[in-house]
Protein backbone atom coordinates (compact mmCIF):
# COMPACT_ATOMS: atom_id res chain seq x y z
CA UNK A 1 0.00 0.00 0.00
CA UNK A 2 1.47 3.26 -0.83
CA UNK A 3 1.46 6.01 1.28
CA UNK A 4 1.46 10.06 0.69
CA UNK A 5 3.06 12.91 2.91
CA UNK A 6 0.66 15.14 1.91
CA UNK A 7 2.36 19.21 1.71
CA UNK A 8 -0.87 21.82 1.80
CA UNK A 9 0.25 25.77 1.00
CA UNK A 10 -2.74 27.74 3.40
CA UNK A 11 -5.45 29.76 1.17
CA UNK A 12 -3.77 33.07 0.03
CA UNK A 13 -4.50 35.66 2.76
CA UNK A 14 -5.30 32.62 5.14
CA UNK A 15 -3.93 30.42 8.10
CA UNK A 16 -5.99 27.85 7.18
CA UNK A 17 -6.94 25.48 3.69
CA UNK A 18 -10.45 25.17 2.86
CA UNK A 19 -11.34 22.25 0.75
CA UNK A 20 -15.64 21.98 -0.14
CA UNK A 21 -16.79 19.16 -1.69
CA UNK A 22 -13.12 17.13 -3.04
CA UNK A 23 -14.52 14.86 -4.67
CA UNK A 24 -12.20 11.95 -4.53
CA UNK A 25 -14.62 9.02 -4.14
CA UNK A 26 -13.04 6.64 -6.69
CA UNK A 27 -9.09 7.07 -5.37
CA UNK A 28 -8.16 5.16 -2.20
CA UNK A 29 -5.61 8.07 -1.05
CA UNK A 30 -4.19 7.03 2.23
CA UNK A 31 -2.29 9.50 3.32
CA UNK A 32 -0.84 11.94 6.14
CA UNK A 33 0.30 15.52 6.88
CA UNK A 34 1.73 17.83 9.56
CA UNK A 35 -1.69 19.92 9.53
CA UNK A 36 -4.70 19.17 11.74
CA UNK A 37 -7.89 18.11 9.24
CA UNK A 38 -11.27 18.46 10.41
CA UNK A 39 -13.48 16.76 8.19
CA UNK A 40 -17.09 17.00 7.58
CA UNK A 41 -19.38 14.51 5.26
CA UNK A 42 -22.79 14.25 4.89
CA UNK A 43 -23.46 11.05 3.06
CA UNK A 44 -25.98 7.70 3.06
CA UNK A 45 -22.68 5.88 4.41
CA UNK A 46 -19.10 5.41 4.07
CA UNK A 47 -15.65 4.30 5.86
CA UNK A 48 -14.37 5.91 8.29
CA UNK A 49 -10.25 4.76 8.32
CA UNK A 50 -8.12 6.54 10.56
CA UNK A 51 -5.08 5.28 11.96
CA UNK A 52 -5.73 1.77 13.21
CA UNK A 53 -9.57 2.34 13.69
CA UNK A 54 -11.71 1.18 11.17
CA UNK A 55 -15.85 1.80 11.21
CA UNK A 56 -18.57 2.64 9.08
CA UNK A 57 -20.83 5.98 9.06
CA UNK A 58 -24.33 6.78 8.34
CA UNK A 59 -25.41 9.99 7.55
CA UNK A 60 -22.68 12.15 8.64
CA UNK A 61 -19.15 12.17 10.28
CA UNK A 62 -17.33 14.88 11.82
CA UNK A 63 -13.63 13.96 12.28
CA UNK A 64 -10.70 16.13 13.77
CA UNK A 65 -7.53 14.15 12.99
CA UNK A 66 -4.02 15.55 14.82
CA UNK A 67 -0.79 15.96 12.82
CA UNK A 68 0.91 12.79 11.08
CA UNK A 69 -2.27 10.73 11.30
CA UNK A 70 -3.01 8.11 8.60
CA UNK A 71 -6.08 8.11 7.37
CA UNK A 72 -8.46 7.37 4.04
CA UNK A 73 -10.19 10.36 2.14
CA UNK A 74 -13.63 9.82 3.78
CA UNK A 75 -15.53 9.63 0.46
CA UNK A 76 -13.68 6.65 -0.95
CA UNK A 77 -16.24 4.62 -2.40
CA UNK A 78 -19.07 6.25 -2.11
CA UNK A 79 -21.23 6.14 -5.29
CA UNK A 80 -24.47 7.91 -4.14
CA UNK A 81 -24.64 12.00 -3.59
CA UNK A 82 -22.34 13.27 -0.64
CA UNK A 83 -21.21 16.60 0.43
CA UNK A 84 -17.76 17.12 1.72
CA UNK A 85 -16.22 20.48 4.16
CA UNK A 86 -12.23 19.78 4.76
CA UNK A 87 -10.47 22.16 6.95
CA UNK A 88 -6.86 22.27 6.97
CA UNK A 89 -5.10 23.81 10.27
CA UNK A 90 -1.32 24.06 10.98
CA UNK A 91 -0.70 23.49 14.56
CA UNK A 92 0.83 26.42 15.04
CA UNK A 93 -1.41 28.66 13.76
CA UNK A 94 -1.61 30.70 16.78
CA UNK A 95 1.72 30.83 17.68
CA UNK A 96 2.75 31.48 21.13
CA UNK A 97 -0.80 32.46 22.37
CA UNK A 98 -1.88 28.40 22.78
CA UNK A 99 0.55 28.96 26.19
CA UNK A 100 0.15 32.35 27.37
CA UNK A 101 -3.86 33.20 26.52
CA UNK A 102 -6.17 31.68 29.27
CA UNK A 103 -9.40 31.80 26.69
CA UNK A 104 -7.51 29.27 24.28
CA UNK A 105 -7.00 26.58 26.87
CA UNK A 106 -9.37 24.65 25.54
CA UNK A 107 -8.82 24.54 21.96
CA UNK A 108 -5.22 23.69 22.96
CA UNK A 109 -6.00 20.95 24.61
CA UNK A 110 -8.39 19.73 21.52
CA UNK A 111 -5.62 19.90 19.65
CA UNK A 112 -3.79 17.14 21.96
CA UNK A 113 -6.71 14.99 21.98
CA UNK A 114 -6.77 14.99 17.91
CA UNK A 115 -3.53 13.02 18.25
CA UNK A 116 -5.98 10.22 19.57
CA UNK A 117 -8.32 11.34 16.05
CA UNK A 118 -11.74 12.27 17.32
CA UNK A 119 -15.21 11.51 16.56
CA UNK A 120 -17.98 14.16 17.42
CA UNK A 121 -22.15 12.69 17.92
CA UNK A 122 -25.03 14.55 16.42
CA UNK A 123 -25.55 16.96 19.02
CA UNK A 124 -22.37 19.04 17.96
CA UNK A 125 -22.41 17.72 14.19
CA UNK A 126 -26.01 19.44 14.38
CA UNK A 127 -24.11 22.80 15.45
CA UNK A 128 -21.43 22.59 13.28
CA UNK A 129 -22.55 21.91 9.76
CA UNK A 130 -23.69 25.08 8.42
CA UNK A 131 -20.60 27.07 10.32
CA UNK A 132 -17.95 24.67 8.25
CA UNK A 133 -20.06 24.91 4.51
CA UNK A 134 -20.55 28.78 4.74
CA UNK A 135 -16.66 29.16 5.99
CA UNK A 136 -15.77 29.96 2.03
CA UNK A 137 -18.03 32.67 1.94
CA UNK A 138 -16.02 34.91 4.48
CA UNK A 139 -13.50 37.34 4.42
CA UNK A 140 -9.84 36.26 5.42
CA UNK A 141 -10.77 37.86 9.10
CA UNK A 142 -14.02 36.79 9.30
CA UNK A 143 -13.21 33.43 8.83
CA UNK A 144 -10.16 33.22 11.31
CA UNK A 145 -12.60 34.71 13.88
CA UNK A 146 -15.23 31.45 12.82
CA UNK A 147 -12.57 28.89 12.88
CA UNK A 148 -11.64 29.98 16.46
CA UNK A 149 -15.71 29.58 17.07
CA UNK A 150 -15.94 26.40 15.49
CA UNK A 151 -12.96 24.86 17.34
CA UNK A 152 -14.08 26.17 20.64
CA UNK A 153 -17.39 24.15 20.26
CA UNK A 154 -15.59 21.45 19.23
CA UNK A 155 -13.75 21.55 22.85
CA UNK A 156 -16.77 21.95 24.56
CA UNK A 157 -18.57 19.14 23.13
CA UNK A 158 -19.51 16.16 25.45
CA UNK A 159 -20.11 13.66 22.45
CA UNK A 160 -16.30 13.10 21.43
CA UNK A 161 -15.45 9.46 20.83
CA UNK A 162 -11.82 9.08 20.46
CA UNK A 163 -10.88 6.63 18.20
CA UNK A 164 -7.49 5.13 19.89
CA UNK A 165 -6.97 4.88 23.03
CA UNK A 166 -3.80 6.26 22.92
CA UNK A 167 -2.06 8.88 20.64
CA UNK A 168 -1.29 8.07 17.00
CA UNK A 169 2.42 7.97 16.30
CA UNK A 170 3.26 7.95 12.29
CA UNK A 171 6.15 5.53 11.81
CA UNK A 172 6.73 6.75 8.10
CA UNK A 173 9.47 9.16 7.05
CA UNK A 174 8.75 12.19 4.81
CA UNK A 175 10.91 11.06 1.84
CA UNK A 176 10.17 13.39 -0.92
CA UNK A 177 8.61 16.13 1.17
CA UNK A 178 10.74 19.37 -0.06
CA UNK A 179 10.16 18.30 -3.74
CA UNK A 180 6.36 17.76 -3.52
CA UNK A 181 6.41 21.46 -1.30
CA UNK A 182 8.17 22.86 -4.32
CA UNK A 183 5.69 21.46 -6.36
CA UNK A 184 2.74 22.42 -4.42
CA UNK A 185 3.77 26.20 -4.01
CA UNK A 186 4.44 26.16 -7.92
CA UNK A 187 0.94 25.30 -8.55
CA UNK A 188 -0.12 27.53 -5.74
CA UNK A 189 1.46 30.51 -7.16
CA UNK A 190 0.75 30.01 -11.15
CA UNK A 191 -2.51 27.81 -11.38
CA UNK A 192 -3.61 30.88 -13.33
CA UNK A 193 -1.82 30.05 -16.31
CA UNK A 194 -1.35 27.33 -18.31
CA UNK A 195 1.81 25.60 -17.16
CA UNK A 196 3.27 23.20 -19.03
CA UNK A 197 4.59 19.72 -18.03
CA UNK A 198 8.36 20.65 -18.95
CA UNK A 199 8.00 23.69 -15.86
CA UNK A 200 7.25 21.10 -13.42
CA UNK A 201 9.37 18.01 -14.56
CA UNK A 202 12.02 20.73 -14.46
CA UNK A 203 11.51 21.92 -10.54
CA UNK A 204 11.83 18.03 -9.87
CA UNK A 205 15.00 17.72 -12.17
CA UNK A 206 13.18 14.73 -14.00
CA UNK A 207 12.18 14.44 -17.68
CA UNK A 208 8.70 14.81 -18.41
CA UNK A 209 7.79 10.97 -18.87
CA UNK A 210 9.97 10.58 -15.32
CA UNK A 211 7.88 13.42 -13.51
CA UNK A 212 4.43 11.99 -14.69
CA UNK A 213 5.17 8.19 -13.37
CA UNK A 214 6.80 9.88 -10.29
CA UNK A 215 3.74 12.63 -9.50
CA UNK A 216 1.26 9.73 -9.88
CA UNK A 217 3.24 7.29 -7.75
CA UNK A 218 3.18 9.80 -5.13
CA UNK A 219 -0.47 11.26 -5.44
CA UNK A 220 -2.10 8.63 -6.96
CA UNK A 221 -3.28 11.46 -9.79
CA UNK A 222 -1.64 12.25 -12.76
CA UNK A 223 -0.47 16.05 -12.76
CA UNK A 224 -3.69 17.19 -14.56
CA UNK A 225 -5.87 15.90 -12.62
CA UNK A 226 -4.24 17.46 -9.03
CA UNK A 227 -3.58 20.35 -11.19
CA UNK A 228 -7.83 20.57 -12.09
CA UNK A 229 -8.69 19.80 -8.66
CA UNK A 230 -6.80 22.61 -7.19
CA UNK A 231 -8.12 25.29 -9.82
CA UNK A 232 -11.98 23.98 -9.53
CA UNK A 233 -11.01 24.32 -5.39
CA UNK A 234 -9.97 28.22 -6.21
CA UNK A 235 -13.30 28.60 -8.17
CA UNK A 236 -15.50 27.66 -5.59
CA UNK A 237 -13.88 30.33 -3.28
CA UNK A 238 -14.55 32.73 -6.47
CA UNK A 239 -17.91 31.70 -7.16
CA UNK A 240 -18.76 32.32 -3.52
CA UNK A 241 -17.65 35.80 -3.95
CA UNK A 242 -20.08 36.34 -6.06
CA UNK A 243 -17.70 36.41 -9.81
CA UNK A 244 -19.35 35.03 -12.88
CA UNK A 245 -18.78 31.26 -14.29
CA UNK A 246 -16.81 33.24 -17.03
CA UNK A 247 -14.23 35.07 -14.75
CA UNK A 248 -14.31 32.00 -12.73
CA UNK A 249 -12.65 30.12 -15.73
CA UNK A 250 -10.10 31.81 -16.86
CA UNK A 251 -9.08 33.33 -13.40
CA UNK A 252 -8.46 29.85 -12.29
CA UNK A 253 -6.28 28.85 -15.02
CA UNK A 254 -8.88 27.32 -17.69
CA UNK A 255 -8.73 28.48 -21.42
CA UNK A 256 -12.50 26.48 -22.39
CA UNK A 257 -15.58 27.59 -20.95
CA UNK A 258 -16.89 24.16 -22.14
CA UNK A 259 -13.83 22.18 -20.60
CA UNK A 260 -14.16 24.29 -17.25
CA UNK A 261 -17.64 22.89 -16.81
CA UNK A 262 -16.89 19.39 -17.59
CA UNK A 263 -14.04 19.42 -14.97
CA UNK A 264 -15.81 21.56 -12.15
CA UNK A 265 -19.20 18.85 -12.64
CA UNK A 266 -16.63 15.94 -12.45
CA UNK A 267 -15.14 17.48 -9.55
CA UNK A 268 -17.71 18.38 -7.88
CA UNK A 269 -20.75 16.71 -9.05
CA UNK A 270 -22.52 19.76 -10.33
CA UNK A 271 -22.24 22.56 -12.57
CA UNK A 272 -20.50 25.76 -11.68
CA UNK A 273 -23.74 27.94 -11.90
CA UNK A 274 -25.50 25.02 -9.56
CA UNK A 275 -22.46 25.54 -7.31
CA UNK A 276 -23.35 29.22 -6.94
CA UNK A 277 -26.83 29.56 -6.61
CA UNK A 278 -27.22 26.70 -4.10
CA UNK A 279 -24.64 28.39 -1.46
CA UNK A 280 -25.57 31.99 -2.45
CA UNK A 281 -29.24 31.33 -1.86
CA UNK A 282 -29.25 30.01 1.14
Amino acid sequence: MKVIFETFVPDSNSSFRLLLNPRLSDVFYWHFHPELELVFIKAESGMRHVGEHISRFVGSDLVFIGSNILHLNFDYGIKTDYEKVVLHIKSDFLGEAFGSTPELATIAQLFQQARHGLAFGEATKAKVWKQMKNLGQLSPFDQFLEVLRLLQTLAEAQDILFLHEFPVENQYTKKDQERLKRLYSFIDEHYHRKIEMEEVAGLCHLSVPAFCRYFKKMTRLTFTEFLNHYRINQAQKLLLMDKNVTETCFDCGFDSLSYFNRIFKKVTGENPLSFKKRYLTK
